[in-house]
């Protein structure tokens, strides 16, 4: 038990040779009463929305406005497949700003990380976004949330974008990062130090590292792996 809790300090570690067994997951499990790791995120959630309720007044977003419906979006074309329409353009292009977007924080979190990084000391702490902000950096569970929270106030839905645990296996070693659900089964890594990857690959170009946990200021979920000759074959 002792190197268990031991193993819950974050750390930022480097990166290991790449077994060559892959891994798929379910990234959406209850994480199960006696998890170890739930306390931690709880009391960090509980200090996040606390510290963002007494931020909110000095913050203003721009105003929403509704595009309505007019008659003339009820007449659609005959073919929804077509792939020179402007629905397919449209949707194509959304995709690809919003992949533009994503790596464009990734590429900029990545350099900050390099002038703004600070290692914990002897007793590792999870600050809020609000914390790291006033502290002026973090290690890379602090440096994680500026992505986090950048994704979410560029307009990414609240639903596709989580703060991950990840373990590598081959040393024990757990790192924070960013998790982009754009696919459901196979989420965008946005690492804030670079420790663990650089850019914004796919979970499943890392099969060194396991997702353990996924959770936002609001939820917590437990992330199950398993071969993917099992996953295929249950």
């Amino acid at each position: 038990m002792a190197g268990l809790l031991l193993g819950l300090g974050m750390g930022c570690s480097g990166i290991a040779p790449r077994p060559a067994e892959t891994i798929s997951a379910r990234y959406f499990e209850a994480p199960a009463p006696d998890d170890v790791w739930s306390p931690k995120i709880e009391g960090w959630q509980r200090r996040e929305r606390f510290d963002s309720e007494l931020m909110a007044p000095l913050e203003s977003g721009p105003a929403v406005e509704s595009a309505g419906w007019s008659e003339a979006n009820r007449s659609l074309p005959t073919d929804q497949r077509d792939e020179d329409g402007l629905r397919s353009r449209y949707f194509r292009f959304r995709v690809e700003r919003k992949r533009a977007l994503a790596a464009d924080v990734a590429e900029w979190i990545q350099a900050e990380a390099k002038k703004v990084y600070r290692e914990d000391g002897a007793i590792d702490h999870w600050a809020t976004f609000e914390e790291t902000l006033a502290r002026g950096g973090d290690d890379c569970d602090g440096l994680e949330l500026l992505v986090f929270h950048a994704l979410r106030d560029l307009g990414f839905a609240k639903t596709e974008v989580y703060r991950a645990i990840v373990m590598r296996p081959s040393d024990g070693q757990h790192h924070m990062v960013t998790l982009w659900f754009e696919d459901p089964s196979d989420p965008w890594v946005i690492d804030p130090t670079g420790a663990m990857t650089l850019g914004m690959p796919r979970m499943s170009e890392l099969p060194e590292w396991s997702p353990i946990k996924v959770f936002t200021d609001r939820v917590e979920y437990t992330v199950r792996t398993r071969p993917n000759d099992l996953a295929n074959n249950p």
